[in-house]
């Protein structure tokens, strides 16, 4: 195959429908460089090789009969492996899951991807329960960053994030309830967006109730803004969910604040702060607006946003298994996401509605600062990456590395960029936050971001998905 740096996922699928490429030699290509490539990265952790082919075979035989095929025709698609796909199991990442059933059907997300033309060749590794920002479990082991195999790719949607990467396939799902789509597009070198809450709808109910979204993670801006079409629409059940056209015009962009993070844990180590320096100067170059700096402080004042995260999703998480699920199966469990669980258990009604009531306030800020069009710039990291397998002693990893709360609080849409690189080698992200419902503001600045520097750059040694 000849590879294609320029080749978005638009002209991948156009050249499947015209014919001058096959769905069947995309798919082979796919499973061919997860067999080589995937040993060391241990991104891809289930394959249904054989259906995969037979799918792609039989999209290739209704093109060549005259049939309409979707966007996505004949595209490679990995599945995060909490989202079920029909006739795999969905392990969470977990021991306690390893013998589940195959799910007998499609998640919404993999129904409008697979409707759109989308080939599901396999499923992609996360942390246990999505519940960390690095990925290893200890059904799978660790995901290994591209850039630097000794580091973490980022989480929960690492595996994913990590095979759009290296290329093994042209598409991988993802999801976001604490910077899970942001954190790893940051730490690979990706676009990725965190959409609106209610814009892609929600079905089954999210594990953290009014957290968690799915989104699209990408090489090429462009590439989010196709996924996005494909994924967005309302839903019957979710009560947040509201068709929204992300096909905007030129939209303006209003005032740039810049924060180094979201609540106050002192200033940022100096491995981030002087990436975050020259993505800013790099922002203010590309949008000819000038950032103007803002502090937690002013945004939530001495509210501990991140425990009150934790408070919300683990209490939540907690009450979808039940304490008696939690005894019978803690044993089973990765010591970060048994503390998570056992933290979520004896959290009091009082402390998660106050949390719950603050979110509130946290809305109001941030509608009443960006207005119409305003953003906000930040990090989404605010360290370089960890080891792979994650924290030394196998616990929890750090709040205060994460960025990343904030959006899924207040249900704002936020974008990571890829923009530089910290001292290991790993890339760095510039996260953009926007008003509620502005998607399309979002796009355009990835789109502005992607003419002056170019699609993502990609780790040495590795292609893209092409023809």
């Amino acid at each position: 195959m000849a590879h294609h740096r320029k080749m978005g996922l638009r002209d991948l699928a156009a050249a499947v429908r015209e014919r001058r490429a096959g769905a069947r030699e995309l798919v082979a290509e796919s499973l061919r460089r997860i067999d080589a490539l995937d040993p060391d990265l241990g991104a891809v952790v289930a394959l249904r090789a054989d259906e995969a082919l037979e799918d792609a075979r039989g999209l290739d035989a209704a093109i060549a009969g005259g049939a309409e095929t979707g966007a996505l025709a004949g595209l490679p698609l990995l599945v995060k492996d909490m989202t079920d796909v029909a006739g795999m199991r969905t392990t969470f990442g977990s021991r306690v899951f390893a013998g589940a059933p195959a799910a007998r059907s499609d998640a919404l997300v993999v129904a409008r991807l697979r409707a759109a033309g989308a080939i599901v060749v396999g499923k992609t590794n996360l942390p246990e329960f999505a519940a960390e920002g690095f990925t290893s479990n200890l059904l799978f082991g660790p995901t290994r960053n591209p850039w630097n195999r000794e580091r973490t790719c980022g989480g929960s949607s690492g595996g994913s994030a990590v095979a759009i990467a290296a290329g093994m396939a042209a598409i991988a799902t993802a999801t976001d309830g604490g910077g899970s789509i942001r954190i790893p597009a940051s730490y690979c070198g990706l676009y990725g967006l965190k959409p609106t809450n209610g814009v892609i709808g929600r079905d089954p109910v999210p594990d953290w109730i009014d957290y968690s979204t799915d989104g699209p993670l990408a090489l090429r801006a462009d590439d989010l803004r196709l996924l996005l079409e494909v994924l967005a629409g309302p839903t019957p059940g979710d009560p947040t969910t509201r068709a929204v056209d992300p096909r905007s015009d030129t939209p303006s962009l209003g005032t740039v604040f810049a924060t180094e993070r979201w609540e106050d844990m002192g200033p940022l180590p100096s491995e981030a702060a002087e990436p975050f320096r020259i993505a800013l100067a790099r922002f203010e170059e590309v949008l000819g607006v000038t950032p103007r700096p803002i502090t937690p402080t002013e945004l939530v004042g001495d509210r501990k946003i991140d425990q009150e995260w934790v408070t919300v999703c683990a209490c939540e998480h907690v009450h979808l298994f039940g304490r008696a699920w939690l005894e019978e199966h803690a044993h089973e469990l990765s010591p970060s996401a048994r503390s998570f669980l056992e933290h979520g258990a004896h959290v009091g009604i009082e402390e998660y509605l106050a949390a719950r009531r603050h979110r509130f306030e946290y809305v109001r800020t941030l509608d009443e600062l960006l207005g119409a069009d305003g953003v906000i710039l930040s990090p989404v990291m605010a360290a370089d990456a960890i080891p792979a397998e994650g924290p030394a002693g196998g616990g929890g990893s750090d709040p205060a590395l994460y960025v990343t709360t904030m959006q899924n609080l207040t249900g704002l849409p936020a974008l990571s960029l890829p923009a530089g690189a910290f001292a290991s080698g790993v890339p760095f992200g510039l996260q953009v936050t926007a008003p509620r419902f502005r998607d399309d503001l979002l796009l355009w600045i990835a789109d502005r971001w992607e003419e002056a520097d170019g699609p993502a750059p990609l780790p040495p040694g590795y292609e893209p998905l092409a023809v």
